[in-house]
């Protein structure tokens, strides 16, 4: 059975219009788009889906984190939401389809479900998550740890490139700081959660496979480190008096990839994405340096292991070039993995499709790994053309996305009518 004669019940064309619709909001070059957290073009693209949900008949607002949440009722109100929902915020270089499928194709699954009478037995809610990415503040899955009261202590004043805290961002976005315990979930409140992604990964496409049943997120750490030297005269300090910051971090860079790459069967992935040089001058000794450590894993005692291999290489770095440093936790999850019957419910109706997806984990976190912590979660993946994303070359077919999100319905469909 060819994706042409596979019955969909979703409104593929109307799905499409609407994923490239979005498209222009913050585009960049012919395929790209900057999209950042809590950002003009974010409220933007928040109004168009916002909406858009009112026409589909949810009732739409946004929250004091700055989530676009979008709600059909069901004649018991008070019973546990069923959630389905990703994100529309970018990273500075991203692609059209990275989080944004999860977004509008839980809004296609919950329209056509109001189209064809259907009658949800809970609450359904479709989300769109403020600053899945992290990229602009440094620290992601902003909305969705919001929304469980998971927010930790400093958040609101941790600032963007240009000084900006996000404090000041949530009152720029028409939200307020200071009201952000009215927009937390209550214990109990979230039923279950689903997600549809793009897989942002190889898998799927060397496979030849249209989607993916996801079987758990690895478990993300990410750390600030800072060594801290002394500036000098890049021509006149003698080499063994420096205490140069930058070529402590670079140790740690090397060290950071070698771990990784260890073992070469294993899924483990290890990057430093971001750094800043003080004085920054081509002819100052470095004397502080900052910079980011992402190691990810979905097995927690491997991913235990490299980050005591990693603290020692930290240490010694500091020690060989006499310098101080720091680390700061920013985020630290052990994998999380989806919920069997989810599972079980996805891979009927995938039979029902004439297809045979493959389980797969995924590298990349998602708002579903907050939800993780709360509530059973399942998610979907769609697959991507040679595994790019976070750049404008992400690419995935418009019938592979149709697809997926025909699967989010169905799933819908099994977990949330009556």
């Amino acid at each position: 059975m060819d994706v042409q004669t596979r019955p969909l019940h979703i409104n593929q064309e109307r799905l499409k219009e609407r994923i490239e619709a979005l498209a222009q909001i913050g585009k960049i070059g012919e395929t790209g788009v900057c999209r950042l957290a809590l950002s003009p073009e974010d409220r933007a693209g928040v109004e168009l889906v916002k909406g858009w949900m009112e026409e589909a008949g949810l009732s739409a607002r946004i929250d004091q984190f700055g989530n676009l949440i979008g709600r059909l009722e069901a004649e018991n109100s008070s019973a546990p939401v069923l959630m389905l929902g990703s994100h529309i915020d970018s990273q500075p270089y991203g692609g059209r389809f990275d989080g944004v499928i999860g977004v509008l194709g839980a809004l296609e699954a919950v329209q056509t479900l109001q189209e064809k009478g259907g009658r949800p037995k809970q609450p359904i809610e479709v989300i769109a998550f403020c600053d899945e990415e992290g990229s602009r503040f440094q620290k992601g899955l902003f909305g969705s740890r919001g929304i469980l009261n998971q927010l930790e202590e400093g958040e609101l004043e941790r600032t963007d490139k240009n000084g900006i805290t996000r404090r000041q961002a949530l009152l720029d976005f028409g939200c307020d700081p200071e009201r952000l315990h009215e927009s937390v979930y209550s214990e109990g409140a979230i039923g279950a959660f689903l997600e549809l992604h793009i897989e942002q990964g190889p898998v799927l496409d060397q496979r030849e496979e249209p989607i993916g049943i996801v079987s758990g997120i690895s478990g993300p750490l990410w750390w600030t480190v800072e060594f801290i030297g002394f500036a000098g005269h890049a021509g006149s300090v003698p080499m063994p008096m420096r205490k140069d910051a930058l070529v402590g971090a670079a140790k740690v860079i090397t060290a950071l990839n070698e771990l990784a790459k260890a073992d070469p069967q294993a899924p483990t992935v290890g990057t430093v994405g971001h750094l800043q040089v003080f004085p920054d001058s081509r002819n100052i000794i470095p004397e502080r340096v900052r910079f980011s450590i992402d190691l990810r894993d979905i097995d927690l005692e491997r991913r235990n292991e490299r980050e005591r291999a990693l603290r020692t290489v930290i240490e010694q770095a500091a020690q060989e070039n006499g310098l101080s440093y720091t680390i700061t936790e920013d985020t630290n999850s052990e994998p999380r993995y989806c919920a069997d019957w989810i599972k079980a419910i996805m891979r009927e109706e995938s039979g029902a499709l004439g297809l045979n997806p493959p389980e797969l984990m995924s590298g990349p976190f998602h708002d579903a790994l907050a939800l993780s912590y709360v509530c059973d979660y399942g998610m979907i993946f769609v697959r991507c053309k040679d595994g790019i994303s976070h750049n404008p070359q992400e690419f995935s077919t418009y019938e592979d996305i149709a697809l997926g999100t025909e699967l989010l319905y169905r799933t819908l469909l099994r977990m949330g009518t009556k």
